[in-house]
Parts: structure tokens; sequence; C-alpha cells
């Protein structure tokens, strides 16, 4: 079976409004991947920095997979989450990016987007740290089929740094140029 290896760390969150932030993450695939070794999802600790705008996470990832098909390519989906001095926690971001197609190393940056408030008084609510509003299905994080009928805003982004290891692709018939 081909083999990809994922290492790497999940670096920062840049460009929020809320201080203190932490990210959950999963990497999803299709049906023909299967997990070798490593963690498929994860959470990294609360962080803030106020004076450049950005948490730092430093969260590291290493995953190994194997597949038979290319169908149904690794993605990487990320939660951001607020949290108050009441230990409260809320949704402040959504995003997915796929895993890069070539070998080597690779930085990525996920644009995020959190659900707009619809009434007067979920955005006093937002506003002053009683949390925004979550999903209750994350497939709406990467499927279009439901997503168009929610009201959204763009949030920050999640910088991910990554390199990636290919194995025997090439006796799937499978070139990476």
């Amino acid at each position: 079976m081909a083999e990809v290896h994922i290492i790497g760390q999940i670096l920062k969150a840049v460009d929020f409004d809320e201080p203190h932030l932490y990210c959950k993450w999963s990497l999803q695939s299709g049906n023909a991947w299967r997990l070798v070794q490593g963690e498929l999802q994860g959470q990294t600790h609360v962080s803030s920095h106020r004076l450049q705008n950005s948490s730092d996470f430093a969260q590291p990832l290493d995953i190994h997979l194997c597949t038979a098909a290319i169908q149904g390519w690794p993605r990487l989906l990320v939660e951001v989450y607020a949290v108050n001095v009441l230990q409260q926690c809320w949704p402040v971001g959504y995003g997915f990016a796929h895993m890069p197609s070539t070998p080597g190393a690779h930085r990525l940056e996920i644009n995020t987007w959190k659900i707009a408030p619809n009434s007067w008084w979920q955005s006093i609510k937002e506003r002053f740290g009683g949390g925004g509003t979550a999903l209750h299905k994350t497939d709406l994080l990467y499927s279009g089929v439901e997503r168009y009928k929610l009201l959204t805003r763009s949030s920050g982004k999640i910088i991910v740094e990554l390199s990636l290891i290919f194995r025997k692709f090439e006796e799937y018939g499978v070139e990476f140029k």
C-alpha cells in the first residue's frame, strides 16, 4: 500500500478578535485510507499573545497513513474556540484545508469563518464574551450541501507547517512532479 507521513505542527492562530484561544483539529480522509500510527484528532492548549494579536500553539502533528487509492485525499479540519475568565468556551472559527499533494515542506494558512449573529441579542452576547453560535454537525465544514444556508463572516487564520513524505505511490501509477 502507498504511504503518507505527515510531520509538522499547528503553529499559531492570527487575526482573531478574541484574546484567549485553543484549537480542536482532526484529519479526515476517504474510506480507502487507514491510520498506521499517530492520532487523527486532538486539541491544543489555551494560548494568547495580546501584543501581536496571535496565539502560539506549536501543537505537533505526526501521522502515518496508508492507502490503496488516492480518492478521499486527507484534509485537516480546525475549530477555534475562545475562553473567558469564567472558563466558558465558544466557537470563533471553523475551517479546513486539503493536505498538499506533493512531498516536501509546506506552510498552510487555513482561513476560518464563524456563524454570524442573526439577532441583536446574539450580537451583544457574542461581543461581550457570552459566546457565539456553534455547529452541531462538523461535516458542514467541508461539505457545501447545506452550508449555503448559514449566514457567516470571516474570522482569523490558522498557520500550519507540514513536511510530507510519500512512499510507494509509483507502484500504483501515481507520479508527483
